[in-house]
C-alpha cells in the first residue's frame, strides 16, 4: 500500500495547491456534505473555482454512509466525465472521507484522492491510514477497501467550528492513541483542559496523535499484526454503535469507542493485568466527559451477536486488542461469552446503571 502524505497545514490553500500540483489530473472533483459545503468549502472555494472543480454534495450524518449515497457519488462522477486520471478531494468528517475514499478506490478501478478532514475524529482517525468504506446491512464499515489518500491535509482551524459533542467524539480516538503509545501522552490527554480549549496546544496534540497512527499503519498497512492495536475499544464500541442505530438512539462514533474502552480496559485488567489505578483514572475521565450509554442485561445477547459479526474475528472467536499497561499491547486476545457478560456487568456498575 502506498504511503500517504500527511500535512499539518500552516496555510490550507497553499498546502492544497501544492498537493494538487504534485499530481497530474484531467478533471478535479470536490466532495462535501451539506454541512461542510456551507461551513468549510468557502475556505478553499476560490482555489477550486480557479481549477474548474466539479462539486458533488451528499447528505450529512453517518446514517447516510450507505450504498445509496455511494451510488449517487459514482453516478455524479460518471455523468460529469470523471476518468481514471481524475482527482477527487474529500472535504468533511469521517463519513465523507470514508465514503469518498471508497468511491475513489472503486470508480474505474481507482482514482486518486485527497482528504481534508474537518472534524477532530476524521483528523486523528478516519481520514488517515487508508481504510475506506460504507455501512451495510446494519453493520458498521461492512463494505470497504484499503486505499490510502494521496495526501491528507489537516487544518485545525476547522476545529473552532465544532460543537462539544463532536470535539469529544474525536478526542476518544486520541485517548485510544495515548493508551497504546506511552504513559506520558496518556496522562497529558487526561489532563488537557477540555472545558477551555487552547487551540495551539490542541494542534500539537493532534499532530502527535496522527503520528502515532501513521507509525503503526506504516509498520502494518493491511492489519495483519500490530495495526490491530488501533482496534482498542472498537470491538465493543462498534456493538454499542450498531445497537444505538437499531434502537433509534444514535450515538457518535467516538462516544461508542469511549464506552468500548471502558469495557476493554476492564477485560485487560482481568486477562492481561492492566493496572487498576490506570483503569480507574481512564474510566473516571470517560464517565465525566461522555456520560454513558444505558444498557440492561436483557440486551447482552444482542450486543454479543453484534460483536460476533465484527470483521476482525476469525472462526467465530471474538477478537480483542487488550493492554498489559499503557503502551504494552496484546493483540489477538479472546474472551468467552461469560467473560464478555461480566464485562458488561462492570460497565453498568461503574457507569451507575
Amino acid at each position: 500500500m502506498n504511503k500517504q502524505e500527511v500535512i499539518l497545514c500552516d496555510e490550507l490553500e497553499k498546502d492544497l495547491l501544492g498537493a494538487m500540483n504534485s499530481k497530474s489530473y484531467d478533471k478535479l472533483f470536490i466532495l462535501t456534505d451539506e454541512n461542510t459545503e456551507l461551513h468549510c468549502l468557502p475556505a478553499i472555494n476560490k482555489l477550486l473555482n480557479n481549477n474548474n472543480a466539479i462539486s458533488v454534495t451528499i447528505p450529512a450524518g453517518d446514517l447516510n454512509k450507505n450504498i445509496e449515497t455511494l451510488s449517487h457519488v459514482w453516478t455524479q462522477l460518471s455523468q460529469k466525465g470523471a476518468t481514471r486520471h481524475s482527482l477527487l478531494i474529500n472535504l468533511g468528517g469521517g463519513m465523507t472521507t470514508d465514503l469518498g475514499g471508497f468511491a475513489a478506490a472503486t470508480f474505474k478501478r481507482g482514482i486518486r484522492y485527497i482528504n481534508i478532514p474537518t472534524t477532530l475524529l476524521s483528523m486523528v482517525d478516519a481520514s488517515v491510514g487508508g481504510k475506506t468504506g460504507i455501512n451495510f446491512n446494519g453493520l458498521k464499515n461492512e463494505i470497504g477497501a484499503f486505499a490510502p489518500a494521496s495526501s491528507v491535509l489537516i487544518e485545525t482551524e476547522f476545529l473552532k467550528t465544532l460543537d462539544k459533542e463532536n470535539f469529544f467524539s474525536g478526542y476518544a480516538e486520541m485517548l485510544k492513541h495515548g493508551l497504546i503509545s506511552n504513559t506520558e501522552h496518556w496522562a497529558e490527554l487526561l489532563n488537557f483542559p477540555t472545558d477551555n480549549l487552547d487551540y495551539t496546544r490542541l494542534k500539537e496534540l493532534v499532530g502527535k496523535s496522527v503520528q502515532i497512527k501513521e507509525d503503526i499503519v506504516e509498520q502494518d498497512p493491511y492489519e495483519q499484526g500490530i495495526r490491530k492495536a488501533l482496534n482498542l475499544g472498537h470491538t465493543v464500541g462498534h456493538a454499542f454503535e450498531s445497537l444505538s442505530f437499531e434502537e433509534d438512539r444514535p450515538v457518535l462514533h467516538g462516544y461508542a469507542v469511549a464506552w468500548g474502552i471502558v469495557c476493554e480496559l476492564y477485560l485487560s485488567s482481568v486477562k492481561t493485568g492492566f493496572p487498576t489505578d490506570k483503569l480507574r483514572q481512564t474510566v473516571q475521565f470517560i464517565k465525566e466527559n461522555y456520560g454513558c450509554f444505558s444498557i440492561d442485561c436483557k440486551i447482552y445477547d444482542k450486543l454479543y451477536a453484534y460483536m460476533l459479526h465484527d470483521k476482525k474475528n476469525t472462526a467465530g472467536i471474538i477478537n480483542f486488542t487488550l493492554l498489559k499497561d499503557v503502551g504494552e499491547i496484546c493483540i489477538n486476545q479472546s474472551a468467552d461469552k461469560d467473560e464478555i457478560f461480566e464485562m458488561f456487568d462492570f460497565y453498568r456498575e461503574c457507569m451507575g446503571l
